[in-house]
């Protein structure tokens, strides 16, 4: 027994047929959300490749810290030693993400998507909380506390 076939559009009710189609979403609505998503997605790759330099900067300044305070290793007398390359890795990588923060919020005034989303998106309280996660290593390494 096989039974019949009806297309998604067309429903069975009380014996007759309707074609009654879901109301299609807006062109321009749906090209702002793709528009506002790619922004999204450029703004996470930003977030990636700031939070590697800080990440690889803080890790290399507390690599070659940790050796010389515990080998005999004498401190280069260069000023752009190794730890010095670490530091400016992570302001560098701070850089990155405030300038990622300020391109996406431009660009998200520009599109006008202030009127129906949200202010702040994750990936831009996660833009600015790995760079102010670079901001207090500077702050602690130049500090010292």
């Amino acid at each position: 027994m096989t039974s019949p076939t009806h297309s998604p559009a067309t429903a069975v009710d009380s014996g007759k047929e309707s074609t009654a189609l879901p109301a299609q979403p807006d062109q321009q609505q749906m090209a702002l959300e793709r528009t506002y998503l790619a922004h999204e997605r450029t703004l996470m790759a930003w977030v990636r490749t700031g939070a590697s330099l800080v990440t690889f900067g803080i890790t290399l300044s507390k690599f070659f810290e940790h050796i010389y305070e515990t080998e005999t290793a004498r401190r280069p007398l260069r000023i752009f030693g190794p730890n010095a390359i670490g530091v400016l890795m992570v302001v560098l990588g701070v850089a990155t993400l405030l300038t990622a923060s300020w391109q996406h919020r431009g660009a998200m005034r520009r599109l006008g998507v202030y009127d129906h989303a949200p202010l702040i998106s994750p990936a831009l309280v996660l833009n600015l909380l790995m760079a102010c996660l670079g901001v207090v290593f500077l702050l602690s390494h130049f500090l010292e506390f």
